[in-house]
This record gives C-alpha cells, structure tokens and sequence, in this order.
C-alpha cells in the first residue's frame, strides 16, 4: 500500500441505514490507486434531528475529517448547516457531498453529475423522453437536474408528498420541461423512460415504485438503489426485454466526483468499479 501520506485521509459517510454502502471500498481503492492512502468511517446515525446533526458537523473539522458523503434521509437536512453551498448542490437542494476545508463545510452534489454521467453512457447521449421520475427527495432532485441538463427532454415527476414535486418543479421553471404528475400511472403512460430516485426496493424492502404491469419493451428503466443491485423494478424490467441501468452507475460516478472534490486527485473509473463490485457481490449472492 501507497504511503503518501503520513496519516490517511480521514473521509465517511453520514445517514441511516448505511451498513450496506460501498462507499468505504471505492473511496479506499481510489486513494490507493492514486498513491494516497484513506480510512472512510461509516457514521450511521438514526433519526438524528438538526441540533445532533449540527453536533456531528461541527465535529468534523477538529477531529481531522477531509470530507464526508451524506445519504438518506439527511441530504437536504445538511443544507442549512454547511458554511457554504456549491452552485450544483443549491441548484438541488440537497448534498451528498461535504468538503471539510479550512474549518469550513462545503457542501456539493455528486448525484446530478453523477447520474447525468451514467445515463448517457447506458443509454446513449439523448436519452429517449418523456420520462417519468419516481421521488422528488434528495435523488430524486439531483436526478430531475441531471435530465433538465439534456434539452428538450420531457420529465414527469411523481412523489407521495406533492408538495415536494411541485418545489422542485418550481426551481426548474424556465430550464426544463418538467411536469408535476398526481399518479404513477400517468407518470408512466406514453413515457419511454422510467428513474426511481426513491428508497423503494432497497433491502429489506422488496416492494417496487412502479406497478410492474405498467413496464413495456420499449423502455429504459434506472434505479438509484443498488443494494440488492437488481431490484423487483429492474429485474421484471430486463425479464420482458426493457434496456435497463441499475444503481452501480450513479454510485460509481457519484464516487468519482466526490473523491476529486475530496482529495483534488482523478481516481481511475476501474479502480472504483472493481471495488463496488466486491463489496455488493456478497448482497447478490
């Protein structure tokens, strides 16, 4: 192993339930890769309100922390506890991506470029439209930014709060064609693509956010979960012929991006992807 440094970086992860992340193996790998050595610390914290998390935050800096990932349910919770917002993650509102500098709190998206990233190379440069995206939660918006960025590309958003659908819809007026849809099955009707950016499927869940029978050949369906990688939602959608992009996409790229805002270094794609695949492989089996 590489000793670049003294001391290893000091990076992790804050949200709950997170035992199942891969994100302590691909950001290590990637150090390694690039000649540095990290030690990634999993935080998992439950049902922590804003005056703990501001606790957790606040102890970042002193305790030596480069930077930690946020995950469900606290990356829109962060935002009005960091220092500063890049332009990407106050375009969201949400943060999965904090960078410790200095004292000071950063907080970045990685999810918009990240997904953006996979989308295209799964499915090609314009991804067929109209799309229904299922969640308007943290992925849920960073995925309704990444497609605002392919122009003229229709996005159908339905969530179980509407509310949150029609704020995010509101923040995209004038960049996006972006409609607030009441029901799935509107959402889903006519589309030729479908993104769950919802929690719906992951394990212990087995439930899908997409009524299966609404799936047709034709289609391209993304989930953002990835632990099991194929979830009810993908698996019937490859099992009748639909193209389909699972969830070990957006967490590599998401990685890549995050590991560069982290440590100022590109880590190799390989190196990432060859650690997602160890430490999910034993969710498959």
């Amino acid at each position: 192993m590489a000793h670049g440094h003294a001391r290893p970086i000091l990076l992790g992860l804050i949200g709950s339930p997170i035992a199942h992340s891969a994100s302590p193996a691909m950001h290590e790998a990637a150090a390694e890769a690039v000649g540095l050595r990290a030690h990634y610390q999993l935080i998992d914290v439950p049902g922590a309100d804003a005056a703990r998390l501001r606790g957790l935050l606040s102890s970042l800096a002193p305790i030596g922390f480069s930077g930690v990932n946020v995950t469900f349910p606290y990356k829109e919770t962060v935002l009005p506890l960091l220092d500063a917002l890049s332009p990407g993650a106050r375009a969201v509102g949400a943060v999965n991506t904090i960078v410790v500098r200095d004292g000071q709190l950063t907080g970045h998206n990685t999810d918009t470029t990240g997904f953006a990233r996979a989308l295209t190379q799964a499915f090609g440069p314009e991804p067929d439209g109209p799309v229904a995206l299922i969640g308007a939660g943290g992925v849920g918006k960073a995925v309704a930014v990444a497609l605002a960025r392919f122009p003229g590309l229709e996005v159908r958003l339905v969530d179980a709060d509407p509310a949150k659908a029609e704020a995010v819809a509101a923040s995209l007026a004038g960049h996006a064609s972006l409609r607030v849809c009441r029901r799935i099955g509107e959402a889903v009707e006519g589309a030729r693509g479908i993104v769950n950016g919802t929690p719906v499927g992951m394990l212990p869940d087995r439930g899908t956010p997409v009524p299966l029978d609404l799936l047709r050949p034709g289609m391209w369906v993304a989930d953002a979960v990835y632990s099991p990688l194929w979830t009810p939602l993908l698996t019937e959608a490859a099992r009748i012929g639909a193209r389909t992009m699972t969830g070990r996409e957006l967490a590599i790229h998401q990685a890549l991006d995050a590991f560069a805002l982290f440590t100022g270094r590109e880590a190799p794609v390989s190196a990432m992807a060859r650690a997602f695949d160890r430490a999910v492989a034993p969710l498959a089996a």
